[in-house]
């Protein structure tokens, strides 16, 4: 989030909270961000915390952000989130921009599979009806016609499909719904896992770094996780906590947290230095991702490969059966 680097930057120079933010709203291009800044400007100058300020904006800003610049708030520290939320912000967009970087090739073969399949099925369905009129010649406008007409009412079901999605998403199950497949179906079940820990163990860091209770950081930082199921899990290990249970024992029952990421947190807590071990574990989690993502290409790569090779196949040898089923029929045979 930019907002967040500019006014951690503004801050750090010296520059009075209610100036950074009436300067960095002046600045933006974007026309939300520049009416929240402004709102914000005016709640603090008519007396407001800046806890209540961003309280206010509650439904443009995360409750994330907003528990954070309130903590810095409060311990004095307030130079150090808006730094460590920047870094936060710009490490999030990093991680999403290498994930679409890395699924578009996968998307890519879907539609040009789906295209490809879709186009030489109806040319094979075309040409065998046209041999069995006989002497009937191929017609292209014919075919092109029913060809869009087909990929209508394709297009008439994926919108279907989006409405109803809209709708669930509205109910609050879509991301149940979603999430059931994604977490559970291989080959996306180890990239939605990787990624939705990667977060989980970077806001667990942030948390941690700004003086939460532990309990609480593991709280906020499973609503960052996104996955509806991950979150589950990982909640399990509040009550431990409380208890006064050790962290790595306390996640000893996650089914998504692997042994690697449990050893670093304990060497963390060992060393005492938790909040830094959380964060490479946050690294391992996505290079892990990385990884798992390259994997699901080279799976969509080689079922579309085999996909279309099947196909040319199949049209082979129906071409062929047809072709010799007509002659046999014509001496009788």
């Amino acid at each position: 989030m930019p907002m967040c680097r500019q006014l951690a930057t503004s801050y750090e120079a010296g520059i009075p909270i209610l100036r950074s933010l009436e300067i960095v709203g002046e600045q933006t291009p974007n026309h939300r961000v520049r009416t929240v800044l402004r709102e914000m400007h005016d709640s603090l100058r008519a007396g407001a915390t800046l806890a209540d300020a961003t309280q206010e904006q509650s439904k443009y800003l995360s409750p994330y952000l907003i528990q954070l610049l309130a903590t810095g708030e409060r311990g004095g520290r307030l130079d150090i989130m808006l730094r460590d939320l920047a870094d936060y912000f710009e490490d999030r967009l990093k991680m999403q921009r290498q994930i679409v970087a890395a699924m578009a090739l996968p998307i890519i073969y879907l539609c040009l599979g789906w295209f490809f399949l879709t186009f030489g099925f109806m040319i094979l369905k075309a040409t065998f009806q046209t041999m069995k009129r006989g002497g009937v010649s191929f017609s292209f406008q014919t075919f092109f016609r029913d060809y869009v007409l087909f990929q209508g009412k394709a297009v008439a079901v994926a919108a279907a499909v989006f409405a109803v999605c809209v709708i669930l998403s509205r109910l609050g199950l879509f991301k149940w719904i979603v999430s059931a497949f994604s977490t559970h179906i291989w080959p996306f079940a180890p990239v939605t896992r990787r990624l939705s820990l990667a977060r989980f163990m970077r806001s667990f860091s942030l948390l941690l770094g700004s003086g939460l209770r532990v309990d609480h950081c593991i709280e906020s930082a499973a609503d960052v996780a996104v996955n509806p199921y991950i979150r589950r899990e990982l909640l399990k290990a509040v009550p431990l906590v409380k208890d006064g249970v050790a962290l790595d024992k306390a996640f000893a029952n996650t089914r998504y947290l692997t042994p690697t990421a449990r050893e670093m947190i304990y060497m963390g807590e060992q060393s005492g230095n938790l909040e830094a071990m959380l964060r490479k574990a946050s690294e391992y989690y996505l290079e892990e991702a990385t990884h798992a993502v390259n994997i699901m290409t080279r799976f969509f790569f080689v079922g579309t490969l085999v996909g279309v090779l099947l196909f040319v196949g199949y049209f082979i040898i129906k071409f062929y059966l047809t072709l010799y089923g007509g002659i046999m029929d014509e001496f009788g045979i």
